[in-house]
C-alpha cells in the first residue's frame, strides 16, 4: 500500500523524473535523504517499474501508430506468443484481452508499408488467424497513470 506522501512523490516524478531528491523532499515535506529512501523502496516494491525519456515518435521516424487486434484459434496468453510478439521491435505493447479478439498490440512504424510488413510477421505467429488494424490519424493526448485517483472503493 502506498500513502499520500508516496503518491505525491510519484506524481512529481511522473511530471519530471530528473528532479533532485532535495527538490522532491522539499515539495512533500521530507529531507532529501528521506525522499531518496522512499523512492528506492517504491522501486524495490515494483511501484516504479522504470525511469525513461518520453521521445516524440514522429521526430525519430516512427510517426505511424496502429492498434491491432489479433484473432486466434487457440489461447494466446502463453510464453511462446509473448516471445513471438516481443521479437517484433515495432510492437510497443501487447495485451491479452477479452472480447472478439484474443490480443491487442500497439505498433509504431515509419510508413504504412513498414506497418504492412509487421502485420505479415504477426500472421506468421502460430495461432494467429486474423488481424483488425486501426491506424491512428491524430493523438489528442496520452496520460500517465493518475496516482491520486484511488477509485471509488479504495482508501489509504
Amino acid at each position: 500500500m502506498i500513502d499520500g506522501i508516496d503518491r505525491a512523490l510519484l506524481a512529481r516524478l511522473q511530471r519530471d523524473a530528473t528532479q533532485s531528491y532535495a527538490a522532491l523532499g522539499e515539495a512533500v515535506g521530507l529531507s532529501a535523504g528521506s525522499a531518496h529512501e522512499r523512492v528506492r523502496k517504491l522501486r524495490e516494491r515494483g511501484v516504479i517499474r522504470r525511469t525513461t525519456v518520453d521521445v516524440d515518435p514522429a521526430v525519430v521516424g516512427r510517426g505511424v501508430l496502429a492498434f491491432v487486434m489479433l484473432g486466434a484459434d487457440a489461447w494466446m496468453g502463453d510464453a511462446a506468443t509473448r516471445h513471438a510478439l516481443a521479437a517484433i521491435p515495432e510492437i510497443q505493447e501487447a495485451h491479452i484481452i477479452a472480447g472478439s479478439a484474443s490480443a491487442l498490440v500497439k505498433i509504431r512504424t515509419a510508413t504504412t508499408e513498414d506497418l504492412q510488413a509487421v502485420l505479415r510477421r504477426i500472421f506468421a505467429i502460430d495461432g494467429v488467424t486474423s488481424t483488425q488494424t486501426i491506424v491512428v490519424l491524430e493523438s489528442f493526448f496520452e496520460r500517465p497513470v493518475n496516482v491520486h485517483d484511488q477509485g471509488p472503493d479504495r482508501q489509504e
